[in-house]
């Protein structure tokens, strides 16, 4: 077994709360719950939520211990681009925002001037960017 392009990607996260990050990824971005534990009680025991697109090679892990919780700590700089190869759509945003986003500047003008940051309810940032990307 190699790691290659083919290797799925987890990003995990702490969150405060995961039924409000549920709302901003699902009913905001619209992806899907992929997996979802709610373990909760002692130290130890979590609760997690998956969420991805079916066909995507990454997916969005947030985790919440209700018995020890870790704060999540992002910085400005926390970012989770989509490149979207064309305009960002301002129903997009403004169901994002809807769903529990805060649109915000980035301090980085490149991402000011090719898309639109938001902070999700964890503080994390995502950026829909107005260009495409390829690794090739």
């Amino acid at each position: 077994m190699s790691v290659d392009g083919r290797s799925h990607i987890r990003i995990a996260r702490p969150s405060r709360d995961l039924a409000a990050a549920e709302r901003f990824w699902c009913g905001g971005l619209g992806l899907n719950v992929v997996w979802r534990t709610e373990e909760g009680g002692p130290p130890g025991g979590h609760d997690l939520l998956m969420l991805g697109w079916p066909d995507a090679g990454w997916h969005l892990e947030l985790v919440h211990e209700p018995g020890r919780p870790v704060e999540p700590r992002p910085t400005e700089e926390d970012l989770l681009v989509v490149y979207l190869d064309g305009p960002v759509p301002d129903e997009l945003v403004g169901r994002l925002e809807r769903h529990g986003g805060t649109r915000v500047p980035s301090p980085n003008p490149y991402w000011n001037e090719w898309g639109v940051t938001l902070e999700d309810p964890d503080g994390y940032r995502l950026v829909l960017c107005r260009r495409g990307w390829s690794n090739r």
